[in-house]
């Protein structure tokens, strides 16, 4: 059991493993909840601890034993039900690192860099102390860089202000280690100002690749809340047939202003797959696949499937074409499988393994047919083209589970609990 006094800062404690009483690991802590009160220090009621399955649950300190360098110990009773914040609740890494402060010694504002949570007699967390950075620090405006004090949580006022505009900069720290699908995760189960601060501190890239992951309702909500000339940015940073998606969810008019802000080459293949019925080959396809001359030599065409921008599915092959080579392109020749391009010689090209035997999709193929030829032929991609046969773009798997699961597939998670290290099952609820 933790003792009395003992102090744990919560930016360092993030990120730390949590074991049950056997010593397998349960998770990784997350985030720590607290709620505010009216008077008297916040109480810290709870760690938020992401699980196998990126799924993030709630653990009461009350089941906690002892919090130690490196690690957490808990009874090993975890309900595995998705964590969803109340209304009363505070998110520390979420909400309340980097955020303003006044500090009542009468030095001026000042910038929550951590936060200290402390064990009572009666066995209740309270938040002690804080680590706060001297001087002001407000979006888009440079930081006036001032000493680090620790103080009592007593000697500070705005600890549970709202209403103000709150950095994001040691909250994307403690995730930057966090792939886009996980990030979009700790983004939805945000509050939606907090949610929208946090999406603008994110590089255009970042953004693009996070907004792809989350439901369309947030999708939506950040787009709109950012500024027309940076929206069209992240959108040209977005894959042409997610940027199409979330634009199709705007009002028109919002939407065609958008396109207008992007970069006419961006914009016009946007455009193009707007033009078609979403549940269709053309509604799903992306138009940036890997398209090469069937002159190309083997290892150039593996240099182009090490893109770091394509997913998993679009690198598992090489779809082959008469110029031009940007969609659409020339007369569609084939494809050349990842597979193959690793069996066979460097200097040979790519022209001599391309495999004709796959017949590529119309755009108006149906998603049912789109998903018949993905599982009877083992494939991740298909080629899509016109009735000249130009190739137009292809359809990947990870686009055609995205529709057929349900809408809300991203928000909701299969509740199952977890045992309690002896084989027991467990049904411990939030406190």
């Amino acid at each position: 059991m933790s003792s009395v006094g003992t102090r744990v800062f919560v930016a360092r404690l993030a990120g730390t493993t949590v074991f049950d009483p056997l010593g397998d690991e349960v998770g990784r802590v997350r985030d720590v909840v607290v709620l505010q009160r009216p008077t008297g220090a916040p109480r810290a009621v709870g760690l938020v601890v992401e699980v196998p399955g990126r799924r993030r649950v709630f653990v009461p300190l009350t089941r906690v034993t002892a919090i130690d360098a490196g690690q957490v110990i808990s009874t090993g009773l975890v309900n595995m039900r998705r964590f969803e914040q109340r209304a009363s609740e505070t998110l520390v890494v979420g909400e309340l690192l980097d955020r303003n402060v006044d500090l009542l010694d009468g030095s001026g504002p000042g910038t929550v860099q951590d936060v200290a949570i402390e064990r009572q007699r009666n066995g209740d967390w309270l938040v002690s102390k804080l680590f706060v950075r001297r001087g002001t620090h407000r979006p888009g405006i440079l930081r006036r860089r001032g000493e680090s004090v620790l103080v009592d949580v007593s000697e500070v006022t705005g600890l549970a202000a709202t209403s103000t505009q709150q950095g994001a900069e040691l909250l994307l720290a403690q995730y930057e280690d966090l792939k886009a699908a996980d990030l979009a995760d700790v983004l939805h189960d945000m509050g939606t100002t907090r949610r929208l601060e946090v999406a603008s501190a994110l590089d255009n890239d970042r953004l693009a690749d996070v907004l792809e992951e989350l439901p369309e309702d947030d999708q939506v909500a950040i787009l709109e809340g950012l500024e027309l000339d940076r929206a069209a940015d992240v959108l040209e940073a977005m894959q042409p047939d997610d940027a199409a998606d979330l634009l199709g969810e705007l009002p028109d008019e919002k939407a065609a202003e958008l396109l207008e802000l992007m970069e006419p080459e961006e914009a016009k293949d946007v455009r193009r797959l707007l033009a078609y019925e979403d549940n269709t080959a053309g509604g799903l396809m992306t138009t940036e696949p890997v398209i090469l001359g069937p002159e190309t030599t083997i290892a150039a065409a593996l240099a182009h499937v090490r893109r770091q921008d394509l997913t998993p599915a679009l690198a598992s092959m090489v779809f082959v074409a008469r110029p031009p080579l940007e969609t659409p392109t020339g007369r569609f020749i084939g494809v050349v499988h990842l597979q193959r391009l690793l069996r066979e010689p460097p200097h040979d090209s790519i022209g001599g393994i391309v495999d004709t035997d796959i017949e590529p999709l119309p755009v108006d193929a149906p998603l049912m047919r789109v998903s018949r030829e993905l599982a009877t032929y083992n494939l991740l991609a298909l080629p899509v083209v016109d009735a000249e046969r130009r190739l137009l773009g292809a359809v990947s798997v990870d686009d055609v589970l995205d529709h057929l699961l349900p809408e809300d597939w991203r928000e909701t998670d299969d509740e199952h609990e977890v045992g309690d290290g002896l084989g027991r099952p467990t049904g411990v609820g939030r406190v």
